[in-house]
């Protein structure tokens, strides 16, 4: 116990030494007074209580991301306006192509009164300006995920904040705890300390310094003990995100219907069917093309969705001028009141139409990783927002004088000279806006895998250039043929779909609402009284155009929900027993020493060779299926590495810091390592070959550095934080970047030394790491570790540790895959039978095996199962 004690009082010291920090820091924290401090110290330098014992932290660390998330950085003009002139192809196709089909969803009776148009345009633009504008453009794109947007990217920011995630990657014994059993508090301290905390406490319990940060706390404290409170979370964000998915098949479905049905003006012969069949052509064409990449029809599709824009803006400007420029009185938003109440419920009933004018902004938020938060605000404000707002004030000033037009009002309101033109842009600019919802149903996809939310699948990467740009042949399948069987089922008839199109919009915007409302409180901390006014003005009115679609849920509604439901209960079988397998094998993994045991039996032989056991353990120890492989099979590979794959919730990870290694057992025959492969939800996996070489290099690193500066400092290294985090909350728990970072930063001078161990870059992943602040005592350390410590024995032995790892790396690899069949226990309850017996047994034989998710060659894979009762 002598270790672990003199770790944990390690991390004591780190703490205090941070929070000096945090106080020297300009610009930091003032609630923090010199007495505080004192208090705080003292607290901290108490012995550890006895009920205390940390075990290995290898899971800690892997939990925490590197530097490689992408955060956007600050850009110039000439970057920003090339990437405004982009977003244009990729995001604003699905809102570009809305007035196709607005008015002709809104009036579905007709149109009995001409101001019924004033009222409808008012309700329009301050729908669009409220919910597109206020809500998405300028307030949720600040709420990203590390440059990252969407409903997952909301929910894996508010994990980071609070543990909210069900998967168990956190344990108990990663928290001081005090002798009655309470958790330690690791948040800023106030004016003083609770009486008798310093004596019964190893970390301080103190009292937040604002209301805000109250507030904070108690947000967090509320996600984290209540389950049911973390379990509804969990599945508002699993029923966004099979929205999402299902409007990704009714999008092209109503765009492509709606731009083709345009030709009825000028080929009266064709048929209802016809147009139907054609549509569902150029859907199959638009799903086949996919597998190129969203990056090259995107780009190649931005000048001809600019074009839209100008052509809609120029066409409302022409028929505001020829029909009637009163319609400008919209503006005044009496006019969406009288329309109430001349109506009453047919208006409320219409708002189910209104609300196809801002869809396509989940898309919008959800695809911001390829862009940039000022591009998409530059291109928003100046492009589309006048272009759309214009064609729906042309088409009203049209309709003022042709009220019996509404069904075709867009293409009866174009000047017939513009007709063929317009049709081809509006067929491009509604395939260019399906793309932007079937990439986002990818991206959404890839996510939910990532979080152990979805079935395995392939997972493609289409650009070397933009990570983002995924494709996912399973997914895309399944979303061509339901695109297909709603176009054949609808018979032509845009108002059916948009009834189910507006249930997904709106489902979504209710969900991010209220995501957004607790990033506000548990992230931003912003006033109490501009997060009521934001959850009351958006909670209010989004309720208001859901309960609008709910009334007309038999006239095509009930279509997204069975297709959502349906996602949401393969979402939710497939993550609940992944969580419960997650928890069977943290309680049975096996100790280092019963390896070791193991290890040392007589029987058990060394064959040549690096062995990589892959394991889905979420701490990255040793699974139960080893001892049952060695007591099958009694040897094992001179180099053995238990690689367990870990899925951050943070968007990237920087590939330096990929791989975190402990050592497990070193003799004359071989080696026995425990490594963490750690990924961002948008990092692409390599395929096994890749995976093996940078593994294996990454290891010859450790060995040196393990040799050069010892277990210990590797810890302190391995366990910094990069991600974006609360100053608040974790101020007081973050690991100072010690003197062996700084230390390795100035090693680079000393070339003598690290030229005879490995290439010069070994250092690269850390240089950025240094800092000049206590370089002296870095450099004195340094120079005495070299004075005492490295001879030329020591650095032979080192770099003969290296060529033996190089050796058996040359004489091949194999991959072993513990893979473990899942059943329900033989006393459990009838519904949990159901749930794991068939139907997650369905799941996961119809899914793809982990040899072809993680591109393991046949000749090289050995497959080992056992059988977990849950």
């Amino acid at each position: 116990m002598a270790a672990p004690q003199a770790q944990v009082q390690l991390q004591q010291a780190t703490m205090v030494d941070t929070a000096a920090d945090e106080r020297k820091k300009p610009g930091g924290s003032s609630c923090c007074s010199e007495e505080d401090m004192a208090d705080l110290e003292r607290a901290l330098a108490l012995p550890l209580p006895l009920g205390v014992q940390r075990q290995d932290s290898l899971y800690w660390d892997a939990a925490r991301a590197g530097g490689g998330g992408h955060q956007q950085q600050q850009e110039g003009w000439a970057r920003t306006l090339r990437l405004a002139f982009q977003c244009v192809g990729v995001l604003y196709g699905d809102i570009g192509t809305s007035p196709l089909y607005v008015y002709s969803s809104t009036f579905t009776g007709g149109i009995r009164h001409t101001d019924d148009l004033l009222g409808v345009l008012s309700l329009i633009i301050y729908s669009f300006l409220l919910f597109t504008i206020i809500k998405y453009v300028y307030i949720a794109l600040r709420a990203n995920d590390d440059g990252d947007g969407g409903t997952f990217a909301l929910y894996s920011l508010i994990s980071r904040h609070a543990k909210v995630s069900l998967v168990p990657n956190h344990q108990a014994e990663d928290e001081l705890k005090d002798v009655d059993g309470g958790a330690a508090s690791c948040i800023k301290p106030s004016a003083s300390l609770r009486a008798g905390s310093v004596r019964r406490r190893a970390a301080a319990v103190v009292q937040l310094a604002s209301p805000r940060e109250r507030r904070a706390q108690w947000v967090k404290g509320l996600l984290e003990s209540s389950k049911p409170v973390r379990i509804s979370l969990f599945l508002l964000t699993v029923v966004a995100t099979a929205m999402v998915i299902t409007d990704a098949c009714l999008t092209p479905a109503i765009s492509v219907l709606s731009a083709v049905g345009g030709l009825k003006d000028k080929a009266p012969n064709l048929t209802t069917d016809q147009i139907v069949w054609i549509t569902v052509g150029i859907l199959v064409l638009l799903f086949g093309v996919q597998r190129f990449g969203t990056d090259k029809v995107g780009y190649l599709f931005a000048p001809v969705v600019l074009a839209w824009l100008l052509l809609m803006g120029g066409v409302g400007v022409y028929n505001l001028v020829a029909h009637d420029v009163g319609v400008l009185r919209a503006f005044n938003p009496k006019h969406a009141v009288d329309y109430f109440r001349r109506n009453g419920r047919e208006a409320w009933v219409s708002l189910g139409g209104v609300l196809l004018c801002f869809t396509g902004t989940e898309a919008l938020f959800a695809d911001l990783g390829y862009f940039s938060v000022r591009s998409i605000q530059l291109s928003f404000a100046c492009g589309l927002v006048p272009a759309v707002l214009l064609a729906y004030m042309g088409q009203a000033a049209f309709l003022r004088r042709h009220p019996e037009q509404v069904g075709d009002a867009f293409y009866r309101s174009t000047p017939q000279a513009l007709f063929w033109p317009t049709l081809a842009l509006a067929l491009a600019a509604s395939v260019v806006g399906s793309q932007a919802m079937i990439s986002c149903a990818f991206a959404t996809v890839a996510h939910s895998q990532a979080m152990g939310c979805f079935p395995r699948v392939r997972v493609l990467h289409t650009s070397r250039q933009y990570q983002g740009q995924l494709y996912i042949p399973e997914v895309n399948l399944l979303l061509a043929l339901a695109a297909c069987v709603v176009t054949l089922a609808a018979g032509g008839s845009t108002a059916v779909i948009a009834e189910a199109h507006g249930i997904c919009v709106v489902l979504v915007m209710l969900v991010t609402t209220l995501l957004l409302t607790l990033v506000m409180l548990l992230v931003w901390r912003a006033n109490a009284a501009w997060v009521a006014l934001f959850f009351a003005v958006f909670a209010a009115s989004e309720s208001a155009y859901l309960s609008s679609v709910l009334y007309r849920f038999t006239h095509g509604g009930y279509i997204p929900v069975a297709m959502a439901a349906a996602l949401v209960a393969v979402m939710v079988v497939w993550h609940y027993v992944h969580v419960k397998r997650c928890e069977h094998e943290a309680e049975r993994t096996v100790p280092q020493e019963a390896v070791r045991e193991l290890l040392a039996r007589r029987d058990v032989a060394r064959v040549p060779g690096v062995g990589i056991f892959y394991t889905e353990l979420v701490q990255g120890g040793i699974p139960p299926v080893f001892p049952h492989l060695v007591e099958k099979i009694p040897s094992i590979h001179a180099v053995l590495l238990f690689v367990s794959v870990k899925h951050l919730p943070v968007p990237h990870v920087d590939p330096a810091e990929r791989f975190l290694f402990r050592q497990v057992e070193v003799d004359a025959a071989g080696r026995v390592f425990r490594c963490v492969a750690r990924y961002g939800y948008r990092d692409p996996l390599e395929e096994a070959t890749d995976f093996a070489a940078g593994l294996v290099e990454r290891l010859q690193y450790y060995v040196r550095d393990v040799n050069l500066y010892g277990a210990d400092s590797l810890l302190l290294q391995q366990s910094k934080v990069s991600y974006p985090a609360s100053r608040c909350d974790s101020a007081m728990i973050m690991r100072r970047q010690m003197s062996y970072t700084e230390s390795l930063a100035l090693a680079r001078a000393t070339s003598y030394t690290e030229s005879m161990l490995t290439p010069a870059e070994s250092f690269s992943e850390l240089s950025r790491m240094g800092s000049s602040a206590g370089a002296g005592a870095a450099m004195m350390l340094l120079q005495q570790q070299s004075a005492n410590k490295m001879s030329l024995e020591e650095m032979a032995r080192i770099e003969e540790e290296q060529r033996f790892i190089e050796r058996e790396m040359d004489k091949g690899v194999v991959y072993i895959l513990g893979e473990a069949e899942v059943v329900a226990r033989p006393h459990s309850s009838l519904l949990n039978k159901l749930l794991v017996n068939y139907a997650y047994a369905f799941l996961r034989n119809n899914c793809r095996q982990g040899e072809k998710m993680l591109a393991i060659p046949k000749a090289q894979l050995l497959k080992v199962g056992m059988t977990y009762e849950i």
